[in-house]
């Protein structure tokens, strides 16, 4: 292991942090559901912040040529994504850029599409922007996530889908899409005429060897009909910076996200988003290779355990932090499953049909914490349920 240290639990309490906030007042409970990572960030970052809160003075700011040479480089240099600095948009996340995109490039009531189950903000994104919501479930084959492209292609036809968001890599079932993958969904999309969304913000954590492959970089014609979100927010753990950016290299679909954007006000960054990010890509690689490191170490121990342990099937995920976890063995109801994780176990899990129907009876496992307390939450979960024919005590 390197020079970083991810093996101290740092302290979340008192920060007002969304992911600890019940623990606030149940110090019993351990949670290990919200996307972010319970290790300190990269000690530039901190560095970077603590000289701007020496500058006395927090106006608005602007984005440097700095920064847009850090977002350039570090898309060049790890996914092979070159492009001019004009098609870079930078906004304060990725889901408010999803909404941006959802109002700019469709009307009320047309058909935006999304694979489920999946993040559970796209579905809300859709419906609160009065649009049609379709869902194209996505196949569980091999324990990975496939897309089954009769039905997608069926559903762009008989929904007559306007917008379709992607999450590569993919969220709650970690799957890196590979560029055949890819490659096909760009064929459908420019042959009924689809514009796409590729949320990327998981990009820089694919594991096990796998490679996240840029939308944009499978052929130069899907640029055309793509927006690629992404951030550095998820990769060095700074969300509550908030910043994110959208490459969009078509000028007329950039034009209108831009103009939907200043409609919404949407157009200012925080000064600790740019400079965060700044940092983060000018100096976290060899932060990153380390945090990727610990990662696979405990998704590795996770999955080990749990199949060893439980009747808990396990989605090995090939990047991100998460785990889609079976509890269809154990025969409960939604409202047994999370009493006995909550109750029982103590340990706070996304609920499965938060990402959408196919969810039930399933959960989402955070393990981007130090090994300790990975090792504390599983062995939570493998005494709450136990192997059948194991006495459950």
């Amino acid at each position: 292991m390197g020079k970083y240290d991810f093996t101290t639990l740092p302290n979340r309490f008192g920060h007002h942090t969304y992911k600890w906030k019940e623990a606030e007042t149940d110090r019993q409970v351990l949670p290990a559901w919200i996307a972010d990572m319970d290790f300190e960030v990269l000690p530039e970052i901190r560095q970077t912040v603590h000289d701007y809160a020496e500058q006395l003075v927090y106006g608005y700011t602007y984005a440097s040529d700095g920064l847009i040479e850090a977002v350039q480089n570090w898309e060049e240099k790890h996914h092979s994504y070159r492009f001019e600095k004009d098609a870079l948009v930078f906004i304060e996340g990725v889901v408010p850029a999803i909404s941006t995109a959802i109002q700019a490039f469709t009307k009320e009531g047309e058909a935006v599409l999304i694979n489920t189950p999946v993040y559970p903000p796209f579905a809300r994104s859709i419906k609160l922007n009065n649009r049609r919501l379709i869902t194209n479930s996505l196949v569980e084959k091999d324990g990975l996530f496939e897309i089954d492209f009769d039905q997608l292609e069926k559903d762009f036809v008989e929904e007559d889908v306007k917008l379709y968001v992607l999450c590569n890599p993919h969220n709650p079932g970690g799957r890196v899409w590979e560029r055949e993958v890819l490659e096909k969904i760009g064929r459908l999309c420019k042959k009924y005429g689809v514009l796409l969304i590729s949320d990327e913000i998981h990009q820089d954590l694919a594991l096990f060897g796998h490679k996240h492959v840029s939308f944009n970089t499978v052929d130069p014609s899907f640029k055309d009909f793509t927006l690629v979100l992404s951030s550095a927010t998820k990769t060095f753990n700074i969300a509550g910076t908030k910043n994110s950016y959208a490459i969009i290299e078509n000028d007329a679909l950039r034009k209108s996200f831009q103009a939907q954007q200043l409609r919404n006000n949407q157009h200012e960054i925080s000064a600790l988003g740019f400079i965060a990010t700044e940092v983060a890509y000018q100096n976290g690689k060899a932060w990153l290779e380390d945090l990727k490191e610990v990662l696979e170490e405990n998704i590795d121990y996770t999955v080990a355990v749990l199949r060893e342990q439980t009747d808990i099937g396990v989605m090995k995920p090939q990047g991100t932090y998460l785990l889609w976890l079976d509890f269809s063995a154990y025969g409960l109801s939604e409202e047994e499953l999370h009493a006995r994780l909550h109750d029982q176990a103590k340990v706070i899990l996304n609920k499965g049909t938060d990402f959408g129907v196919e969810g039930k009876q399933h959960a989402r496992l955070n393990v981007a914490a130090p090994k300790s307390l990975v090792q504390e939450i599983v062995d939570r979960i493998v005494t709450a349920f136990p192997k059948k024919g194991s006495c459950e005590g």
